[in-house]
C-alpha cells in the first residue's frame, strides 16, 4: 500500500497575521465577493453599512487598547468604512463592471501602501519608545553614579582628609556592590592614603559586617580604585561549582569567589602557593577545593603528602579502588596521582620529584631551544607536578631529625624545579614568625591565603600579606571565609566552595578521563617507587581501619614497636657524633668506671616518676655523651651552652641538666671549673694543669 505524499509547494501558515498586502488583498477580495452575493440574492445594502460601521468602531477600540497611533487608527477605521461604501455601490450598480473592478483595485493599492506606512510609523514610535525608556534608565542611572561619586568624595575627605575627582563609579553585574574610579589629588599622594582607611571607610559608610571599602592601585600611581561591598556574600554557604569543564595550568585555577561573587583564579606554572588556616577554619575543605582544581585540569599531576594518616588525598583515592582487594576500579582513575601517608613514602616521594625535575633538565634540552624558552613547556604530554603538603610549613620549621630531612627535600623541590614544572603547595595551622620566618616561602609562594573563620590568636595577617592595609581578622568570621592574595589579584576578601564526599566521588569519576600521564622521561626517573605506588601491598592501609599506615622511628625502615616513642628504644644507624661519643664513652668507663649500671631490684618502690630503664640508659646515654664532649675539648674547657647545643637535637638534652651534671662533676673531682661568671668553663680532670696525666 503506497502512501500518499504531498507536492512540493509554497507553505502557508494560516496562523500567521496579515502584512500590508495580504491584508490589502484579503480586504479587496472579501468586499467583491460579498458584492457578487449581495447582487445576485437582492440583499439591502444598508447592511454592508452597518457591517463596516461595527467594523471601524471595533478596530477603533482595540487599536486604544494596543495604544497605538491616530494615524494607525483613522486607516484602519477608513479601510473599513470605504470597503463598505464600495461594496454598497457596486451590489446596486454591478460588480462586474470595469468602473467597479478598477476602483476596487484601485482602494487595495491604497489601503496596501497606507498600511505599510502605518507599520513603518508603529515601528519607528516603539523603537523611539524603548530608546526613551533606555534614557531614563540611564538619567536615572547616572543620578545614582552622581549621587555615589559625591558621597564618597565627601566621605574620603573626612576621613583621609584628602580630595578625591571621581571619573567613573562602576556598579557590580551580581548588584553587590560597586568600584569607584578616582584621581589623587596632586602633591605626591598615593592610593595607600585610601587604602590604610579601609576600616574607618566601611564604618562611615554603614556597610554591612562582612562587606568592606578597599582601595588597590588604579591604571596608574595618580589613580585609586575603591571597590566597595555592600552584599555580604561570604555569610551564605555555596558549594563547588558542578560544570566540571577541563582546566589548564595556564587558564588559572578557581579557588573561591570574591566578595562581588566573581570567581578568583590561580596561576601556578612559576609559583608556589601557601594557605594558612587553624583548626575550624576550613583549611580542609580549602585542600579539597585546590584538589579538585588539579584534578579538572588536563595539564597537571598531583601529589599529596599529609603525615596525618593520609586523610586529605584518602577521598580522592578509595574511589578509584576496590574495597576487598585494592585493585583499580574499571575505568576510573584517582583524582590524585600519588599519596604519601608516612614519612618513608613522603621521602619516596620528594627523591622521585628531585629525580623527575634533574632529568628533565637534560633530557628536555632539545624541545625548549625549539621552542625558544628556559622553562619546560608544559603540556598534557608532559604534565606539571603540583605537591601538595598539608601542614607543610610546620614540617619545614619542625626540630624532629626525620622532618628536617622531609623539610630539605622540600626547599630543594621549591628551590630548583620552577622551570621543569614542579611546583608546591603548602598549608599551615598559624599565620605565624615560626612558620612563615623561611626566605624560601616567603618568595616562591606568590600565591597565599589565609583563612581565619574569626579566629584572632596566630593570624597576623601582615606576616602572610605584608604591604596591605586595611585588612582585618573581623572582617571574615565565617568558616571557609579569609582573605586571598595573588601576583594578579591584590589581597581582599574571599570565600571557598564547599565541598562533600560526594561530590568528591563525583569529581573523581567527572574528571577520569581529563587526568594526563607523566611522560616516559620522568616514569623512569622516578622508578618504581612511582610506578608501584598503586599496588594493593602498597595501599592495603587504606582498606583496614585496624591496620593504619605503617611509620617507622628509624632510618633503616624498621617499623617502630608501639607504646611510647622513646629516643632509648630506637633502633637506627649511628651518626659520627654518637660514635665518637660512644667511643669515648667506653674509655671513661673503662679507665675511671664511672658508669654505674642499674643495681638489683630490691622490691622497694622508686623515689618517684617512671623507673624506665629506656629512660635511665637514655640519660645516662646523654650524661656519657656530654662527659665524652667535656673530654674532647681538652685543655681549653667548654661550657654548658655548648654542650646542650650538641646534645639537644640528638637527646634533647637541656642547658639546665647538663649544668647539674657539671656541677657533680666538679664536685667528685671529674672536672674542673676554671673562670667566673660568663667567661667560666669547664675542663675534664686529665687536662686540668695539676692533674697528674696532664704532660
Amino acid at each position: 500500500m503506497s502512501t500518499n505524499t504531498a507536492s512540493s509547494g509554497p507553505v502557508w501558515d494560516w496562523a500567521a497575521g496579515h502584512g500590508p498586502v495580504t491584508g490589502a488583498l484579503s480586504a479587496t477580495t472579501g468586499c467583491l465577493a460579498v458584492a457578487t452575493t449581495g447582487a445576485a440574492t437582492g440583499m439591502p445594502a444598508g447592511w454592508v453599512l452597518a457591517v463596516g460601521a461595527a467594523g471601524a468602531i471595533g478596530h477603533t477600540i482595540s487599536s486604544l487598547r494596543e495604544r497605538l497611533s491616530a494615524r494607525t487608527i483613522a486607516m484602519r477605521s477608513a479601510s473599513w468604512l470605504v470597503g463598505a461604501g464600495w461594496t454598497t455601490w457596486a451590489m446596486t450598480t454591478g460588480p462586474l463592471t470595469w468602473a467597479a473592478l478598477g476602483s476596487l483595485a484601485t482602494i487595495g493599492v491604497g489601503i496596501g501602501a497606507t498600511a505599510r506606512s502605518t507599520l513603518l510609523y508603529e515601528e519607528a514610535r516603539e523603537l523611539e519608545a524603548i530608546a526613551a525608556d533606555e534614557r531614563q534608565v540611564a538619567r536615572e542611572l547616572s543620578a545614582e553614579r552622581r549621587a555615589i561619586a559625591a558621597e564618597w568624595v565627601d566621605r574620603v575627605q573626612r576621613v583621609c582628609n584628602i580630595t578625591l575627582r571621581v571619573l567613573a563609579v562602576e556598579i557590580w553585574p551580581t548588584g553587590t556592590g560597586f568600584t569607584i574610579d578616582a584621581e589623587l589629588p596632586p602633591g605626591g599622594t598615593t592610593y595607600d592614603r585610601v587604602a590604610q582607611h579601609s576600616a574607618a571607610l566601611s564604618a562611615d559608610a554603614r556597610l554591612p559586617h562582612g562587606c568592606t571599602a578597599v582601595a588597590s592601585q588604579g591604571i596608574h600611581q595618580g589613580r585609586v580604585l575603591i571597590d566597595v561591598t555592600t552584599v555580604n556574600v561570604l555569610s551564605e554557604e555555596r558549594t563547588y561549582p558542578t560544570n566540571y569543564t577541563a582546566l589548564s595550568i595556564y587558564t588559572g585555577i578557581p579557588w573561591g569567589y570574591r566578595t562581588n561573587a566573581e570567581e578568583i583564579c590561580v596561576f601556578l606554572r612559576e609559583q608556589c602557593a601557601l594557605v594558612v588556616g587553624p583548626t575550624g577554619s576550613g583549611k580542609t575543605n580549602m585542600v579539597h577545593v585546590i584538589l579538585a582544581g588539579f584534578a579538572r585540569t588536563t595539564d597537571v599531576l598531583t601529589w599529596v603528602i599529609d603525615l596525618n594518616a593520609g586523610s586529605a588525598g584518602l577521598p580522592w583515592v578509595r574511589p578509584a579502588l576496590n574495597p576487598t582487594d585494592g585493585t583499580p576500579v574499571d575505568g576510573v582513575r584517582p583524582g590524585i596521582d600519588w599519596l604519601a601517608s608516612t614519612h618513608e613514602e613522603a621521602a619516596l616521594m620528594l627523591d622521585a620529584a628531585l629525580a623527575i625535575g634533574l632529568r628533565r633538565k637534560v633530557a628536555y634540552q632539545d624541545l625548549m631551544a625549539e621552542r625558544n624558552t628556559d622553562q619546560l613547556p608544559i603540556s598534557a604530554k608532559i604534565p606539571q607536578i603540583m605537591l601538595v603538603v598539608d601542614e607543610g610549613a610546620e614540617i619545614l620549621t619542625s626540630t624532629d631529625r626525620r622532618m628536617k630531612d622531609l623539610a630539605k627535600k622540600i626547599l630543594e623541590v621549591i628551590r630548583m624545579l620552577r622551570a621543569m614544572g614542579v611546583r608546591t603547595v603548602l598549608t599551615a595551622l598559624g599565620a605565624t614568625g615560626s612558620v612563615l620566618g623561611n626566605l624560601m616561602i616567603r618568595r616562591e609562594a606568590k600565591a597565599r591565603v589565609c583563612l581565619t573563620g574569626g579566629e584572632v590568636e596566630g593570624m597576623d595577617l601582615s606576616k602572610v600579606f605584608p604591604g596591605s592595609r586595611g585588612l582585618r581578622v573581623n572582617q571574615a568570621p565565617f568558616k571557609g571565609a579569609g582573605f586571598m592574595g595573588t601576583p594578579e589579584s591584590a589581597a581582599a576578601l574571599f570565600k571557598n566552595w564547599r565541598i562533600l564526599p560526594n561530590q568528591i566521588r563525583e569529581i573523581v569519576h567527572a574528571t577520569s578521563d581529563m587526568h594526563p600521564t607523566l611522560d616516559t622521561v620522568s616514569t623512569e626517573a622516578a622508578g618504581d617507587a612511582y610506578t608501584h605506588r598503586w599496588v594493593p601491598e602498597r595501599t592495603a592501609w587504606m582498606r583496614d581501619a585496624t591496620n593504619p599506615p605503617a611509620d617507622t622511628d628509624s632510618q633503616d625502615g624498621q617499623p617502630a614497636t608501639g607504646g611510647l616513642n622513646l629516643s632509648a628504644l630506637r633502633p637506627g644507624h649511628e651518626s659520627p657524633e654518637e660514635a665518637l661519643a660512644r667511643k669515648f664513652r667506653e674509655q671513661i668507663d673503662a679507665q675511671f668506671a664511672t658508669f654505674d649500671a642499674p643495681g638489683p631490684d630490691t622490691g622497694q618502690p622508686s623515689s618517684g616518676g617512671l623507673n624506665l630503664s629506656a629512660l635511665q640508659n637514655g640519660d645516662n646515654a646523654a650524661r656519657q655523651a656530654a662527659l665524652a664532649l667535656l673530654l674532647a675539648a681538652g685543655p681549653q674547657g667548654t661550657g654548658a651552652s655548648a654542650i646542650a647545643r650538641a646534645l639537644v637535637d640528638e637527646h634533647g638534652t637541656t642547658r639546665q641538666t647538663v649544668v647539674g651534671w657539671l656541677r657533680t662533676w666538679t664536685a667528685d673531682g671529674t672536672a674542673v671549673r676554671v673562670g667566673t661568671g660568663t667567661k667560666a668553663r669547664y675542663v675534664h680532670r686529665q687536662h686540668a694543669p695539676d692533674s697528674p696525666t696532664e704532660g
